[in-house]
């Protein structure tokens, strides 16, 4: 037993094995956590690893067969190819540096900014297969990186175009003291069981919900942690035509007096076959 300068005692375990002494024990809840987030660790790890090894494999194979075999190997096909997968590395790459970042929010960093403005403004900039049906309350001002909640609003409306058939709503209202954007499709929905799995990185489904076509299988997942890093929430759930809604919620900053405003207004040519 050992017992510190403040006069507190402090338990240390004694490695037998090679008669050293090992760091101090805490309390059961902190080891329970640490191992946690070392359990967390590694397990990121090891999928981080997979899914930069499969572009990586696909691209040696392609670049072999053509150095054993350069007379049947068209070159402009070939470099199409190995453009991909280079693609898809960074893309991960670029994706996992964002995770990276996004889980501490610096104060320094945070504008106030109305949130309806920033959405209808993202919205417009896009080229979208299907309509977008603009709901919005102006007035509605959050404190947070307005590159963050960019990147959030731009995983949600991807998502949504990859699963949607008619169109898709974006919709921005303040709820008791929260700021809530909601994007909503008209596509199979989310299952149940999957409502909380699509939000881990690199996980699989059996609707993709979580996986861009082509992406990094990281969208969802950083867009959970930037919504947490503003002590947000950001959740999904079926709608009432079996779609998927996925709210993005805030705390607001003091009401400056909203109202709402761009009801009804299309971002494309023709609104959803069938709005909610």
């Amino acid at each position: 037993m050992h017992r510190d300068r403040s006069g507190s005692h402090m338990r240390c375990v004694t490695d037998h094995a090679g008669g050293g002494i090992q760091s101090p024990v805490g309390p059961p809840g902190a080891t329970a956590a640490r191992q946690a987030a070392q359990a967390w660790r590694r397990q990121f790890a090891a999928d981080a690893s997979h899914e930069l090894r499969t572009p990586v494999a696909g691209l040696r194979v392609e670049l072999e067969e053509a150095l054993m075999h350069p007379e049947q190997t068209d070159l402009r096909e070939l470099v199409t190819r190995a453009l991909k997968s280079v693609n898809r590395l960074e893309s991960i790459v670029s994706d996992l540096l964002t995770l990276a970042r996004v889980q501490a929010v610096k104060t320094e960093e945070c504008e106030d900014f109305d949130l309806s403005e920033l959405v209808g403004r993202e919205v417009l900039r896009r080229s979208d297969r299907l309509p977008v049906r603009l709901q919005l309350m102006s007035g509605v001002i959050v404190r947070a990186v307005p590159l963050q909640i960019v990147r959030v609003l731009t995983a949600l409306l991807d998502n949504a175009q990859q699963h949607a058939t008619y169109g898709v709503r974006v919709e921005v209202d303040d709820d008791d003291g929260h700021a809530e954007l909601v994007v909503i499709d008209d596509g199979e929905g989310v299952a149940e069981a999957d409502r909380e799995r699509i939000f881990e990185q690199f996980t699989r489904t059996d609707s993709a919900r979580s996986r861009d076509r082509g992406g990094s299988g990281l969208g969802l997942a950083i867009a959970r942690e930037i919504a947490l890093a503003h002590r947000g929430s950001l959740d999904v759930r079926e709608t009432a035509s079996g779609g998927a809604c996925f709210t993005l919620r805030l705390p607001s900053w003091p009401d400056r007096g909203g109202k709402a405003a761009g009801l009804g207004q299309d971002a494309g040519e023709r609104p959803p076959a069938r709005p909610r």
